[in-house]
């Protein structure tokens, strides 16, 4: 049984190298225009909805795809993993679910997106018992010590060897930034004076034209903030002062800021125009976009104050980096016919319509 599970050592291997190669020619030339994917929440149904949105991100040629967290649910089982064709006559045991999980998720997620560079970030999901940060570490190492990543750190601090779960890279005059809060008492000091020295980089280099944040749970105050980093002291404290280093950043060095999360399973876009932040210096470019394969989720009753909202779908958002470091967000949703065939063939009869008509407890 549990040679179902592992992805051959041959083909990860290959995968992990062809996840980091060299950026596309577009994207080494600063004065193109260029694209990334970006998503999160692909539990549940991600092993029917991610090859979806890799066959539909590849054709808009992005430079990378980068997942905001939730790989696998981890605390019960995944559906797509219990509805596998395979499992036609033999049940999934809770142990086997534990021991593979993250590693059918790197086989049926990760791998379709080809030479795709991928970059991976840490949900709260990837914490839930028996999983741990560490755990993560150890499984997602080569994800989290990527030639970009490693480039940086170490162009960051020639003497920083340390693997984490919050990184950052440079592409182009834009820098990307995640951040890790898949835990309660996430920002922690080491974390903020991380960020804010990044910042002041950024601040200081006037290469860098756009700065765009990524997380799982959104900052605090957003119109999603019944899910968010409100729902601890400490997230809500370091979460304020984040969105307060980013308000500087972009008022005082006139630096493009963008902000992305998940974590919510819906599609979301204006999320930080609240009276809190109206109220408090003002309202950043924000997006939620946690439509990976989660069971989808209502939206909150202030939803009509974003500028757009939608639940019960699944996609990924594409921005189009211009030269000059503006970027151009869409949103582009999965329909039950962009799934591959052979994805659609890999489940028990009717299971990918299910993910469509019925993973969801949206009103």
């Amino acid at each position: 049984m549990i040679r179902r599970f592992l992805v051959p050592l041959a083909l990860l291997s290959l995968t992990v190298v062809a996840a980091f190669c060299p950026q596309t020619a577009s994207a080494q030339n600063p004065d193109s225009t260029w694209r990334f994917a970006v998503s999160g929440d692909s539990r549940n149904c991600g092993d029917v909805v991610m090859p979806g949105i890799a066959a539909s991100a590849l054709k808009q040629k992005p430079v990378f795809y980068w997942h905001l967290g939730d790989f696998r649910k981890i605390y019960d089982f995944d559906e797509d993993m219990q509805h596998a064709a395979k499992y036609a006559s033999n049940s999934l045991t809770i142990s086997d679910y534990l021991s593979h999980a993250w590693d059918d998720f790197i086989e049926n997620q990760v791998v379709p997106f080809g030479s795709l560079p991928v970059f991976l970030g840490i949900g709260n999901h990837e914490t839930a018992p028996p999983k741990t940060r560490e755990d993560y570490i150890a499984q997602f190492a080569d994800w989290l010590g990527a030639p970009p990543l490693q480039k940086q750190r170490f162009q960051d601090d020639p003497h920083d060897h340390r693997l984490r779960t919050y990184f950052h890279w440079v592409l182009n005059g834009v820098d990307f930034i995640y951040l890790d809060n898949a835990t309660p008492d996430q920002f922690d000091d080491a974390q903020v004076k991380w960020f804010e020295r990044v910042l002041r980089r950024a601040a200081a280099d006037a290469t860098i034209k756009t700065v765009v944040v990524g997380m799982h749970a959104a900052l605090p105050d957003s119109i999603s903030a019944s899910h968010s980093m409100n729902e601890s002291p400490v997230g809500e404290q370091s979460g304020r002062r984040a969105y307060a280093d980013l308000l500087k950043l972009q008022n005082e060095s006139h630096k493009r800021v963008y902000v992305l999360a998940s974590h919510s399973h819906y599609f979301m876009e204006g999320i930080f125009n609240t009276e809190y932040w109206r109220a408090h210096g003002g309202v950043l470019p924000g997006w939620i976009v946690g439509t990976a394969g989660a069971v989808r989720y209502a939206l909150p009753e202030n939803a009509k104050d974003a500028r757009h909202a939608q639940t019960n779908v699944y996609g990924y958002l594409l921005g189009t980096v211009t030269p000059d470091g503006e970027i151009r967000f869409e949103f582009h949703p999965l329909s039950e016919s962009d799934i591959p065939v052979d994805v659609v063939s890999g489940f028990k009869p009717g299971f990918v319509h299910w993910c469509f008509a019925e993973n969801s407890i949206a009103h």
